[in-house]
């Protein structure tokens, strides 16, 4: 039922954005790839249109004109947006309030949430033209429940919740649905980046099973593969390891 459907996902470099890509290319989804990195824009494309159709947008979503230039610049056949993958997002710094770095901050709000505002404020008008599309955002579970150094990002996060639950209340008379996807620990580029190369990088995911990237891609289709009168809305998912955002059961 998505053979003939297009996505368009943010932050398609890496993690959860490339495992998605690759997930829905072997279903034939068509593909609109987002990120920064344009080598590897490039190769995911190389990889993946032997299975479907890929076009590349290269833009940075915290900065307004960029995304707007670029969702505009769409091919005719890849304009009409079916599936919208918000997964763009990071976290910078692990610091209580008193000495968070503003700048970290900055970064965080401004992808996490202005971002995901720019590019859903691209696309969504298409959507409700056609009286049709299904948009889903990449949450966290610091988005249910805030932990200790978290403070920010956790805020960031708690804003996807409540834009998406906003965003389903606006567009529910157009027949669009809209969903969260809220991962506890996925094992992929976030730790370095969070702690830019700090020791606790490379100990986040010792001692135990964390998620991977292609489970949450295998979730992600299978949100969108329900039937048209179902909407999973919302949706929390740990390790086995992981009870709550402060208990992981670690065999260390």
């Amino acid at each position: 039922m998505n053979k003939n459907k297009t996505a368009l996902i943010t932050g398609a470099t890496s993690g959860i954005g490339k495992a998605t890509a690759y997930e829905f290319a072997k279903h034939r989804i068509q593909l609109v790839i987002c990120g920064r990195r344009l080598d590897r824009l490039k190769t995911i494309k190389d990889e993946l249109e032997s299975l479907t159709k890929v076009h590349i947008l290269n833009f940075d979503v915290r900065k307004k004109s960029e995304v707007e230039k670029a969702i505009k610049s769409l091919p005719d056949n890849f304009k009409n947006i079916d599936i919208l993958i918000n997964n763009a997002g990071n976290a910078h710094g692990f610091d209580p309030i008193q000495t968070g770095n503003i700048d970290d901050w900055d970064a965080m709000i401004d992808i996490n949430v202005k971002g995901l505002l720019y590019v859903s404020k691209a696309v969504i008008p298409n959507m409700v033209e056609r009286q049709s599309g299904h948009i889903i955002n990449i949450g966290s579970s610091a988005g249910k429940e805030v932990y200790p150094k978290g403070n920010v990002y956790c805020a960031s996060k708690h804003a996807v919740l409540a834009i998406t639950d906003s965003m389903r209340l606006d567009l529910n008379p157009f027949g669009i649905k809209v969903a969260s996807i809220n991962p506890g620990l996925v094992e992929t580029e976030f730790s370095q980046v969070r702690f830019k190369g700090d020791q606790n990088a490379n100990t986040v995911y010792k001692g135990f099973k964390a998620l991977q990237a292609e489970d949450i891609a295998d979730i992600i289709y299978f949100v969108i593969s329900r039937p048209t009168h179902v909407n999973i809305a919302d949706l929390l998912v740990f390790p086995t390891a992981q009870a709550n955002n402060t208990t992981v059961k670690k065999n260390i």
